[in-house]
C-alpha cells in the first residue's frame, strides 16, 4: 500500500507558507547536472519478490566470499574471528532496539554500555577520555582536524603520506565547507617507509599549523616511533593526531597516548564488527581531558543520585541534534551505538591478556606470510617493521597480479594502484594483511598463486 498522506492542496499550502512557488525551488542549491530527472539509468522496472531474490542471489554468486577462500585483504578493513556470542548478545531486544540514548534519563543500560566502551577505548589508546563512538574512522579523523582548528585557531593541517587515501579524501571533501586547509603528503616507491615522510612533516610545521596527522601502523603497514614528531608538533604549539585503523595492533605495539598524541582516532571494525561489505563501521575518538569540551559527539559519565546510588548520565552532547548548528562540535552522524556494543563485547571477552595473545598471533602469522612471499624471486619486502600488514614490491603491476590470484581463488591483497590510481609509480606495490583467520595452507596457497602469477606475467611480457 502506498503511503502518500499529502494532497496537492496540502503541498500548495506549505509552499505558500515558506514563500516558494514550486517544489523545485527547494532544490536550487543542487546544480542542475547533479539532479536526477527520471528513473535511475540501467535500473530495471518493477519485478516480483521472487524474481528480485533470484537476481540478487545470481549477482552474489559472482563474489569471492571472504570465508570461502584464502583471504589477505586489509587496508583499513580486517577479517578477524568474531565470537558467536557477540552477535547473540547485540541482537537481544534490550540492546538492538535502544542503540542510542535519545532519552538518556531513562536509558541507564545503554548509557552504562557506552560508559564501559569509552573506558575501553581510552585504555586501548592510552588517553584520558574517549567519546561514545563516531560514524567511522575517516569521519573521526576529519572531526579531529576540525577539533584541532577550534582549539588552536589555526587554519592548516599537515597529513602524512602514510594515511589511508580514502581517509584523506573524506577530510578534503568536508573541508571544502569549513575553510580548513589540509596539506596531504603523497607516497612514492622510494619513501614507503615512514622515516622520510615523518622528517618532511616535522620540517613543514609552522605557526599556521593546527595539527599534524599520522596513521599508526601506516597504510603500508609500517610501525614507526612517533615520539619525535609529537615533540616537533608541540614545540610549535600544534596538536598531534594519530589515526589507528587496526585496533588489534594495540595489543602488541606502543599506544599513541604514550608517544605524545593529543587526539587519537580510528576505525573499530577489527573488533566485534566484521567486514560487512564495507559497513556499518565504528569510529573511535579519544583525547586529553583538557580538550574535552571541544570533543565531538556524545560523552557518557558516571555519577550518584540523591540517594547515593550509582547512575549514568549524558555528560556532553554537543552535536547539532542537541544544540544550534553553529555551536555544535560535530555535524557528522555520531554514536554508532550497536557497533560500539559489538566492539565492547568482543574486547571484554578477550580481556587484556587475550588481546595481547591475539595481537601476538596476528604478528606471527603475518611474519610467516611475509617470509614466504619475500622468498619469491623478484619480490621485495618494503616494510621491515610491521604488525599484521606489510607491503611488497612486485616485478609486475600489482593490480593485474591481484586479479590473476583472484581467478585462482586467492584474495591476495590490495594493490597500491587501486588506492592511488593517479600515481602510476605505485603500481607495483602490493599491500598484504594476515590475521588469525589465516592458516598455513592459506599462506602456501598465496605463495603458490603469486609465484604462478609472476611466472605467467613474465612470460607474457
Amino acid at each position: 500500500m502506498r503511503y502518500l498522506p499529502l494532497t496537492d492542496a496540502d503541498r500548495r499550502a506549505m509552499l505558500e507558507a515558506i514563500g516558494a512557488s514550486s517544489v523545485d525551488d527547494l532544490f536550487v542549491d543542487v546544480p542542475p547536472e547533479a539532479r536526477l530527472l527520471g528513473p535511475i539509468p540501467g535500473l530495471p522496472g518493477h519485478r516480483s519478490e521472487l524474481s528480485v531474490e533470484r537476481e540478487l542471489v545470481r549477482l552474489a554468486r559472482q563474489n569471492l566470499a571472504a570465508g570461502d577462500h584464502p583471504f589477505f585483504l586489509g587496508c583499513g578493513a580486517y577479517r578477524h574471528h568474531v565470537p558467536a556470542s557477540v552477535d547473540h548478545l547485540i541482537q537481544r531486544g534490550e540492546f538492538l532496539t535502544s542503540y542510542t540514548p535519545y532519552q538518556p534519563e531513562i536509558a541507564q543500560g545503554t548509557l552504562q554500555v557506552l560508559f564501559e566502551f569509552q573506558t575501553q577505548v581510552a585504555r586501548l589508546f592510552a588517553m584520558e577520555v574517549a567519546n561514545a563512538s563516531m560514524y567511522d574512522g575517516s569521519t573521526a579523523m576529519t572531526e579531529a582536524i576540525f577539533m584541532a582548528r577550534r582549539i588552536t585557531r589555526r587554519p592548516k593541517t599537515l597529513v602524512s603520506a602514510g594515511v589511508h587515501p580514502h581517509y584523506v579524501r573524506a577530510a578534503l571533501a568536508l573541508a571544502r565547507f569549513t575553510g580548513d586547509r589540509i596539506e596531504a603528503g603523497v607516497p612514492s616507491p622510494n619513501s614507503t617507509t615512514p622515516g622520510d615522510d615523518l622528517e618532511r612533516l616535522a620540517a613543514a610545521i609552522d605557526d599556521e599549523t593546527s595539527a599534524v596527522v599520522v596513521q599508526y601502523p601506516d597504510v603500508f603497514g609500517h610501525v614507526a616511533d612517533l615520539e619525535p614528531l609529537a615533540a616537533a608538533a608541540h614545540a610549535r604549539s600544534a596538536l598531534f593526531v594519530v589515526v589507528v585503523t587496526e585496533p588489534v595492533a594495540l595489543g602488541l605495539i606502543r599506544p599513541p597516548g604514550d608517544m605524545g598524541a593529543d587526539i587519537v582516532v580510528g576505525e573499530g571494525q577489527g573488533l566485534g564488527v566484521g567486514l560487512q561489505f564495507g559497513g556499518p563501521y565504528l569510529g573511535l575518538f579519544a583525547t586529553r581531558e583538557r580538550f574535552v569540551r571541544q570533543m565531538p559527539g556524545r560523552l557518557c559519565g558516571a555519577t550518584h543520585d540523591a540517594d547515593g546510588r550509582r547512575g549514568f548520565v549524558l555528560t556532553l552532547a554537543t552535536r547539532e541534534q542537541h544544540i544550534r548548528r553553529e555551536k555544535a562540535t560535530s555535524n557528522i552522524c555520531t554514536n554508532a551505538g550497536l557497533m560500539s556494543l559489538a566492539f565492547s563485547i568482543h574486547l571484554a571477552l578477550l580481556g587484556e591478556r587475550g588481546l595481547r595473545q591475539l595481537a601476538a598471533l596476528n604478528h606471527a602469522i603475518a611474519s610467516r606470510t611475509a617470509d614466504r612471499l619475500a622468498a619469491i624471486p623478484g619480490v621485495r619486502l618494503v616494510t621491515p617493521r610491521f604488525f599484521n600488514e606489510f607491503t611488497l614490491e612486485l616485478p609486475v603491476p600489482a593490480r593485474q597480479a591481484v586479479r590473476d590470484m583472484a581467478a585462482m581463488g586467492v584474495l591476495g591483497g590490495v594493490s597500491a594502484g587501486r588506492l592511488w590510481p593517479e600515481r602510476p609509480e605505485l603500481a607495483h606495490l602490493l599491500i598484504v594483511a594476515a590475521t588469525e583467520t589465516v592458516t598455513d595452507a592459506d599462506v602456501a596457497a598465496l605463495g603458490d598463486a603469486l609465484q604462478e602469477t609472476l611466472a605467467t606475467e613474465y612470460a607474457g611480457a
